[in-house]
């Protein structure tokens, strides 16, 4: 089965969740001939040696900001190259807006947000995803014989793969005859990894009291080398950017490690959060909500217990 990657990159920056899709792709398509790679904008180096044979590249200035209208264009151009039977992603924000689209040029099926992959005798068949914030995991299916569609959630795809030729092909794609255009794309002054991506997350909720109390968390990020995420009540409340929320209404993470600091864990939050590798959870309140899907608890002040742990991990680290 001949499968394509769409890759995510940023100034000629590979994702690291990019990776993860094409080790999803793998598991599907067999072997890194079957498997390629589509890279919108600067391509950089950063797939050499990443296990696929062959890289789609469309690196046209006017590529080279993310526009929805040019990168499906792209996309559907390097599946007829290709002529892949399938496509995999990753359940980005890019992802979410890119892969619908696509799927509907094609009239191809979609999947989405799946945490692993099905596939049977070269065939794919679906795949696995949480729902009902993450209580249940529904087995969903492929029906019918079009080309398969499907985004992955990062930090669910353990897998590395190597190898692979790496030749790259430069495709002709005319720009989106549309009036959306991308003037600017504004980054965040963290250098840390997005919550999307960050395999390490602590958290801080509405007990922090303060924006300026955030800074606890951020000393603990620090020595953990870990994103600063914060429930919906600690954004509402003006202690956090958006950016920064995890939940139903924010972003979905699945990191290595997740810490929840003074947060109660309202089902919203825990949606976002509950496919977690491993969670800790800190709250004076012994009954609280997040304790329930916790691997470690620790009940006491936040204010008390962030500083000792930061401590005891400078010791440690």
């Amino acid at each position: 089965m001949k499968v394509l990657v769409f890759v995510e990159q940023r100034d000629g920056k590979i994702k690291t969740s990019s990776r993860e899709a094409i080790a999803a792709a793998h598991q599907i398509a067999g072997s890194s001939a079957n498997v390629a790679a589509l890279v919108v904008g600067t391509p950089g180096d950063g797939l050499k040696d990443a296990g696929v044979d062959t890289i789609f590249t469309v690196n046209k200035p006017e590529f080279k900001l993310f526009n929805v209208m040019n990168y499906t264009a792209a996309a559907q151009k390097a599946v007829e190259e290709f002529k892949a039977e399938a496509v995999i992603g990753m359940a980005s924000p890019m992802g979410r807006e890119l892969f619908p689209r696509l799927a509907a040029r094609l009239n191809g099926g979609l999947i989405t947000d799946v945490t692993s992959l099905q596939a049977s005798s070269g065939s794919f068949k679906g795949g696995t995803k949480p729902m009902y914030a993450g209580k249940v995991l529904a087995q969903v299916e492929f029906k019918g014989s079009g080309i398969k569609l499907a985004t992955v959630r990062p930090n669910s795809i353990q897998t590395t793969v190597t190898g692979g030729a790496g030749n790259v092909v430069e495709l002709a794609v005319a720009t989106a005859d549309s009036k959306l255009k991308t003037l600017e794309v504004k980054k965040g002054s963290s250098d840390k990894p997005d919550l999307t991506e960050a395999a390490r997350i602590i958290s801080g909720g509405r007990s922090l009291g303060s924006a300026d109390n955030f800074k606890i968390i951020n000393e603990c990020a620090d020595v953990l080398n870990a994103t600063v995420g914060a429930s919906r009540a600690a954004v509402d409340a003006g202690y956090a950017s958006h950016t920064m929320q995890v939940g139903q209404t924010g972003k979905t993470v699945s990191p290595q490690l997740y810490v929840a600091c003074g947060i109660s864990g309202a089902i919203q939050h825990m949606a976002g959060m509950r496919t977690s590798k491993v969670i800790v959870a800190i709250n004076s309140d012994p009954e609280a909500p997040i304790f329930s899907v916790a691997d470690y608890g620790i009940v006491a002040d936040l204010f008390e217990a962030v500083p000792i742990l930061s401590k005891k991990l400078k010791e440690i680290l």
